[in-house]
């Protein structure tokens, strides 16, 4: 991989912020974009725009073509069976809540839902809700000292009982990357239903959804190098087909009468209202982009990173890791002694260096390690290593002016 090339591919990291060379570390909040999305989401409202769709003229008949064929580019990205299988959401958060909504009628008293205490919260909350309204108990793996799952807890609390398991393929705080296929083979066999919270390991991993045999994954574009306003839900047809609609109004319904509505077959009982076709346009082509680079070459590039980090993290005085799993992306989210996390994201941004700081939407998370929250650094391929030691030198700047370290 060009290095050189690709970082020229990102308009956005030529700029200077506060008189320094912007040193991008916040990849796992949003990724940035290349020239080809925004090309391509230019091009379409220069040239093709139109409502996808019924559309009795050329425009129309182009822009559903470049739509429907963007459901077909994550289909084959994601190795699904048919586009059938492909919702486009607003993002992650959206896709979670759409499963989880056709639980409502189903969920009683004594069943009960699975998932792990290194959740974003948008993998909590809505089965948290779910199960205050149906009676059914949220029960919650634990994590070890390193960060990974604990597999014992996993073991206990799986069950016959258990009707929902959700799981986060890739820590979004600590990197780890959960041995995710076996524990969705162990949940299906006990007769679970199974999602995926593939925000974060999209971007680092690809996905496999027939190999990993999920009943259900999700994932955002803006942490894929895509756009904001468009996720994905990948989900098997047959489930979908008789999945509960999560919102009416128009292109979702086949026939409608004040005697009665019907609605159609997926993909779009899911998708209600005018689509944000521009965006389903751009995330398709950051998916492109990606796999012209090679998948491959951009997980040697992020391991390089990843290692840079640890020979930096190995010495550090006053440096503590949360997070130090065997398996894992190049994410570093820390303390430094006698320095806040939100005062070291203020100084680092005066030396040009974005981080993100707090709880990441993860509280339980932080509960568990008995904090408030972290700096978080996240690297994405397009990150060098230069920029990992900068990173590391503004740390010792800070330190040694606010502690004398």
């Amino acid at each position: 991989m060009n290095l050189e090339q690709v970082r020229a591919d990102f308009p956005i990291l030529e700029q200077e912020v506060n008189g320094k060379p912007l040193v991008y570390l916040d990849n796992a909040a949003s990724a940035q974009k290349p020239q080809a999305v925004m090309d391509a989401m230019t091009q379409y409202f220069r040239e093709t725009h139109s409502n996808v769709h019924r559309g009795a003229h050329s425009l129309g008949d182009r822009a559903t073509a470049l739509f429907e064929g963007a459901r077909e580019t994550v289909r084959s990205q994601i190795n699904a069976s048919s586009a059938n299988e492909i919702i486009w959401t607003r993002g992650t958060t959206e896709g979670i809540n759409l499963v989880a909504n056709g639980f409502y009628r189903s969920l009683k008293q004594g069943d009960e839902i699975l998932v792990s205490r290194m959740e974003h919260h948008a993998n909590i909350v809505p089965w948290q809700m779910l199960a205050e309204a149906t009676g059914a108990s949220l029960k919650v793996i634990e994590v070890t000292p390193e960060g990974e799952l604990d597999q014992q807890s996993f073991r206990d609390q799986l069950s016959e009982r258990t009707k929902v398991f959700a799981i986060t393929a890739v820590s979004n705080v600590l990197g780890t990357i959960n041995p995710t296929r076996e524990m969705v083979a162990a949940a299906k066999e006990a007769g679970a239903y199974t999602l995926v919270d593939g925000a974060q390991a999209i971007p680092h991993l690809g996905a496999d959804v027939q190999a990993l045999d999920c009943d259900f994954y999700v994932f955002s574009g803006h942490k894929l190098f895509g756009p904001t306003g468009i996720g994905v839900l990948y989900g098997r047809e047959d489930l979908l087909n008789e999945w509960p609609v999560y919102q009416t109004g128009g292109e979702m319904i086949h026939r409608v009468s004040f005697e009665g509505t019907s609605f159609q077959n997926s993909p779009y009982r899911f998708e209600a209202g005018t689509p944000a076709i521009a965006e389903a346009i751009g995330l398709a082509t950051a998916m492109r982009y990606l796999n012209d680079l090679g998948h491959n070459d951009l997980q040697q590039a992020e391991a390089a990173l990843g290692r840079r980090v640890d020979e930096w993290v190995a010495d550090f005085p006053g440096l503590t890791r949360y997070g130090q799993a065997q398996n894992k992306v190049p994410v570093l989210s820390f303390w430094l002694e006698g320095l806040h996390p939100s005062d070291l994201g203020t100084l680092l941004d005066q030396q040009g260096i974005a981080i993100r700081t707090g709880h990441h939407c993860c509280m339980p998370l932080m509960e568990h390690f008995g904090i408030a929250g972290t700096a978080r650094a996240s690297f994405a391929f397009y990150n060098t290593v230069e920029e990992v030691d900068t990173f590391f030198q503004g740390l010792q700047r800070i330190q040694r002016l606010f502690t004398g370290k």
